[in-house]
């Protein structure tokens, strides 16, 4: 069965989170740190030919009075060379507030803040492909 894959793209790193075959649960992958973007799509590319994945879903960082600024525009042209290199559909998903849902998720589980960094990204994406995946088995 396909899946679907949630991405919270920031400059420095993108968290990564990947639904369930089922299409009800999002997971949470992994971060990558984005070194060059050459690396960034390839390591996306191999999880997209590995987990049978059908749509990217990313995370549109809107302002809050719900415009898109210079970050979405940068989210957005990243997300459509993904589309354009490996033809795959990408979705958006208003991404406002999921990185400080994932820092209370961590401060609530007694993550150290210093520890927290490893996590809150992929964190912040499992929130935005749960969004996602709730409206799509509604």
């Amino acid at each position: 069965m396909n899946k679907v894959l949630g991405l919270d793209v920031g400059d420095v790193w993108i968290g990564v989170a990947i639904s369930d075959a089922l299409m009800l649960t999002a997971q949470p992958l992994m971060t990558i740190k984005r070194e060059s973007n050459k690396s960034v799509y390839d390591k996306i590319h191999d999880i997209i030919k590995e987990n049978n994945i059908e749509k990217i879903v990313v995370g549109l960082p809107k302002n809050m009075n719900n415009t898109i600024g210079p970050q979405s525009e940068k989210v957005m042209k990243f997300a459509e060379k993904l589309k354009n290199k490996f033809g795959i559909e990408i979705e958006y998903v208003d991404e406002r507030m999921t990185t400080l849902m994932a820092e209370q998720v961590l401060i609530a589980g007694s993550v150290r803040r210093e520890n927290r960094k490893k996590y809150i990204d992929k964190i912040a994406a499992t929130y935005i492909l749960q969004s996602y995946l709730d409206r799509l088995n509604l």
